[in-house]
């Protein structure tokens, strides 16, 4: 069965909105190269429709390299209530919301590679709560924001256990856990 990975940047300080505006310069090429390694061991990318909307701007324009040869080739499944099409971005499809658990738990026993899904929001917690996913990657950045969107809320409680740390030479430190409930 196919794994679900949520793999989320967050300040130390716990906050996730606008990583692009402080995440970039902490980017060393071991970290990038461990981003590269996992999105390679995915085949598809699982997202909430606003993650989705701004992913699909910017990332069709994002080749000629590895990683984002990689991300644009994929399946792409765009969760929302409201989508009535997909975006101009490669192999987009849209799950209704309504469908969720259905159709990620038909995902997951498809043959292939693990699925990834960027930021931790209502879809990871809709995983979460119906045992769909697998593990956490809290990409912590040595950043102190002070405010902003909070890495989880009251609906993510969840109990994980620590399957793995990983530290770059940048600062970065990824904790992985395993969605234990």
């Amino acid at each position: 069965m196919r794994k679900i990975i949520a793999s989320t940047y967050t300040t130390l300080d716990g906050y996730i909105d606008d990583p692009h505006l402080w995440s970039m310069q902490h980017n060393s090429p071991d970290a990038m190269e461990y981003a590269l390694k996992l999105t390679l061991g995915c085949d598809a990318l699982l997202l909430g429709r606003v993650t989705y909307l701004g992913m699909a701007e910017a990332w069709p324009g994002m080749g000629g390299n590895p990683y984002g040869d990689h991300v644009n080739s994929i399946a792409k499944y765009a969760v929302s209530a409201t989508l009535d099409e997909t975006a101009n971005w490669n192999n987009s499809a849209i799950i209704p919301g309504g469908d969720l658990i259905a159709e990620v738990t038909r995902l997951k026993s498809q043959p292939g590679h693990d699925i990834l899904t960027w930021g931790c929001g209502r879809l990871t917690d809709d995983l979460a709560k119906h045992g769909l996913l697998d593990e956490y990657r809290i990409w912590i950045y040595p950043v102190i924001k002070g405010e902003g969107e909070p890495l989880f809320r009251p609906e993510s409680a969840t109990a994980v256990q620590l399957t793995d740390t990983t530290s770059f030479a940048s600062g970065v430190v990824v904790l992985t856990y395993r969605a234990t409930a």
